[in-house]
């Protein structure tokens, strides 16, 4: 009997003309250099810090060179879905500002002309290259039970031989078309292995784009191609889909660089171009001297959602990102201030082969860098949008004061030098609480007055200020003089230097004064600008703040 006869008999109901799918999906239009990748996810619901990466540097590199970049459901293992697992999956994507071109939309909804881009709903396609390769007499069923599959495995063990269904080992290899007929014939359930055809005394080699060239011995193992569900595995699916959609590059994690010498063969044994590969390294992270990599377990900074709780900016994490995944970016960033990530050039050559060691204090400066070259108005609907999530009641007031909260964040902000207060959007309360009566009123405040202590002066110089001194039309000049007189009317240098050079003459100096007002004004011995926070609140409400502690 033939190989046809028996691809008949396994999958009676699919036909083997791959040439129907190979002009369905026709080579892309796209200009030469353009690169098409993917990001395939299971559907497990939770996009990591590690997935985050490789999808950004997908999103770039397609991005740079005019290419495609689309997003492909890999749900052939059935038992590791979840509900909801690719809107969360897609929504992830989102809330980073990572756009596909093609695939999944939702868990129903796809877009692009190469799809379905859920494996599960190409079931058919599948088979119909198993069936192909079958007739080929490439690929054969194998009916060995889980508990016979362990059996040899003991063997090897025991005999300290490499592990695997090859060679020997093998056995329904060796059936023969009746043998296979019967088996079929009584039910019996079985599955469907590539005939591999390689030496692994022979070696391969591979040019990867981040680790160089790679060399490995040649896979000689029978791998499964199709579970007895008539599902691929993973490493038949990404064949079949990798082929079809016309990807150029496969950028992945490290952790499936094993299996390189295996895909490679496939894509040799069907007579496919393959595509270029880009193992991405892991993230790192520091532990008791050693480091690890970034655990989902174990580390919450592992989590995308992380980073909303916190209201980093997408954009600043995207630009950690892009100090890990190049070495020349910082610098090149710190000499081109006007532009943004678009205008990098992301180079796999500059990427470690060893894996970024991660950091979240260096993400939450350059957060902090970031939100600085902000104008109020985008650091309020940031503060806002993370806010309607996070914290309902500062939501209310930033709504309910637009632009007053505008003005609170601009102070020191339209300056050569911006105060960097705000390293996420989560501080931005707890830094600027004060400002608004609604916080203010309600809080349980800790005056801790410093140089000036004595309560009798505090009441004095509080209610002389308020009475005698302050003005909410004075110029920054004015205020300051005034400030200055009211130094000298209580007996402390009207200039810091002065004290310096005569300190027996005065209590103190001009900056003393300065802090009490500070501290009673706003429990702060840190603030911005003095005036600038001044001017905001207005005579009214120092007035208020100031009676509150003197009558106290």
């Amino acid at each position: 009997m033939t190989n046809k006869d028996l691809a008949d008999l396994l999958l009676p109901n699919v036909g083997s003309d791959i040439t129907v799918y190979e002009n369905k999906y026709p080579e892309r239009n796209l200009k030469e250099g353009a690169i098409v990748t993917r990001f395939a996810p299971s559907p497990t619901g939770f996009v990591h810090m590690g997935s985050l990466f490789t999808s950004f540097i997908c999103r770039k590199v397609a991005t740079d060179s005019g290419g495609v970049f689309f997003l492909r459901i890999e749900d052939t293992d059935q038992k590791r879905q979840v509900e909801n697992g690719v809107k969360g999956i897609v929504d992830d994507l989102k809330n980073f500002q990572i756009e596909i071109d093609e695939g999944m939309l939702n868990d129903d909804e796809e877009k692009g002309n190469y799809g379905p881009y859920t494996q599960s709903k190409r079931k058919e396609i599948y088979q119909t290259y198993v069936k192909y390769l079958i007739e080929q007499g490439k690929a054969y069923p194998c009916f060995c039970s889980p508990e016979e599959i362990e059996d040899i495995r003991l063997i090897q063990e025991k005999k300290k031989q490499r592990i695997g269904y090859y060679g020997r080992f093998a056995k329904c290899r060796k059936l023969t078309f009746d043998e296979i007929k019967t088996k079929v014939e009584n039910g019996e359930s079985y599955i469907i292995r590539l005939k591999s055809m390689g030496d692994f005394e022979k070696k391969v080699k591979v040019n990867d784009l981040i680790k160089g060239e790679l060399e490995f011995p040649e896979n000689d193992i029978d791998v499964v191609i199709m579970k007895s569900d008539g599902l691929p595995t993973y490493h038949f699916a990404h064949l079949v889909d990798d082929h079809l959609m016309h990807t150029t590059h496969v950028i992945r994690g490290d952790e499936w660089l094993s299996s390189l010498p295996l895909h490679i063969q496939l894509f040799q044994t069907f007579g496919f171009k393959a595509p270029k590969y880009a193992h991405v390294p892991p993230i790192m992270k520091e532990e008791n001297g050693s480091r690890r990599k970034l655990s989902k377990r174990k580390d919450p900074e592992a989590a995308v959602s992380y980073y909303h709780e916190k209201g980093i900016p997408v954009e600043a994490v995207k630009l950690y990102l892009m100090t890990l995944a190049n070495s020349n970016f910082e610098q090149w960033y710190d000499c081109n201030k006007d532009k943004t990530l678009s205008d990098f050039a992301f180079d796999f050559k500059k990427m470690s082969s060893s894996g970024g060691l991660f950091d979240i204090n260096k993400m939450i400066n350059i957060s902090r860098n970031y939100i600085s070259r902000l104008t109020a108005k985008e650091v309020y609907d940031g503060t806002l949008t993370w806010a309607k999530i996070f914290d309902t009641e500062f939501a209310k007031i930033l709504e309910e004061n637009k632009e007053y909260a505008t003005k609170v964040f601009n102070i020191e902000r339209e300056q050569k030098k911006p105060r960097k207060d705000y390293g996420c959007y989560s501080e931005i309360k707890s830094q600027t609480w004060y400002m608004f009566d609604e916080l203010f009123n309600k809080a349980d405040k800790n005056y801790e007055f410093q140089t000036i202590n004595d309560k009798d002066e505090i009441n004095k110089i509080l209610a002389t200020y308020i009475s005698k001194y302050y003005s909410d039309s004075d110029t920054k000049d004015e205020w300051f003089n005034k400030m200055k007189d009211l130094a000298g009317e209580f007996g402390y240098a009207r200039e810091v230097k002065e004290f310096k050079e005569n300190p027996i003459a005065y209590k103190g100096h001009i900056g003393d004064i300065s802090l009490v007002l500070r501290i009673a004004l706003t429990t702060k011995s840190m603030t911005p600008d003095l005036y600038d926070v001044m001017k905001l609140l207005g005579k009214d409400k120092i007035s208020a703040r100031y009676l509150e502690i003197i009558n106290k």
